[in-house]
């Protein structure tokens, strides 16, 4: 079963995208929109885990959602699994790309290697509810992470009139994590 489980990397994308958001429904497109990948190679890797009873889908109209199964017996441990080999900025990238943001970027303290309780994150784009997945990434990782959301526009308007705070943020170190600044 574990040879079956991860024998690709689209594979551990697709689980990486439906574990950092079980409460979340993707359809095949968006999914591979997200992962950036091939549609053909996330409807296979969907179909796969969905015969191993890890993802569970809905037909709604003429599209196929799918959703991890929190049901199964697997699911925890693969949450973990993917967590830890991931990171926080791999768990924040997953759940970034999720929530439709445009930008991201760790800063400060833990951007610089430092051994921090809190991590700065900044974030540009329409954001779906990334509260909730947030905190779960604060309890996961016990760390508390310090969330600055903004709009494009907003983000573009304090650019063009070189804002201090965005300026020291942009000239320090930092951790991409989807898009640029």
């Amino acid at each position: 079963m574990l040879k079956s489980l991860f024998s690709s990397s689209i594979r551990a994308d697709v689980l990486s995208l439906l574990l950092n958001s079980p409460d979340e429904q993707f359809y095949i497109r968006e999914a591979a929109t997200i992962l950036r990948k091939n549609p053909s190679g996330v409807k296979r890797e969907l179909d796969n885990l969905e015969k191993m009873g890890i993802v569970n889908s809905e037909k709604i109209v003429n599209l196929k959602y799918f959703q991890a199964n929190k049901e199964s017996p697997l699911f925890a441990e693969l949450k973990n699994l993917i967590t830890k080999s991931l990171g926080l900025p791999g768990a924040l990238k997953a759940v970034l790309r999720a929530s439709g943001a445009k930008a991201a970027v760790l800063y400060g303290p833990y951007a610089e290697g430092e051994d921090v309780s809190t991590v700065d994150l900044y974030v540009i784009g329409a954001m779906s509810s990334l509260t909730k997945e947030l905190k779960d990434i604060e309890r996961r990782f016990d760390i508390k992470i310090n969330c600055t959301l903004i709009d494009e526009d907003e983000y573009k308007l304090k650019k063009k009139k070189r804002d201090a705070n965005l300026k020291r943020l942009l000239s320090g170190k930092r951790i991409t994590l989807i898009g640029r600044l």
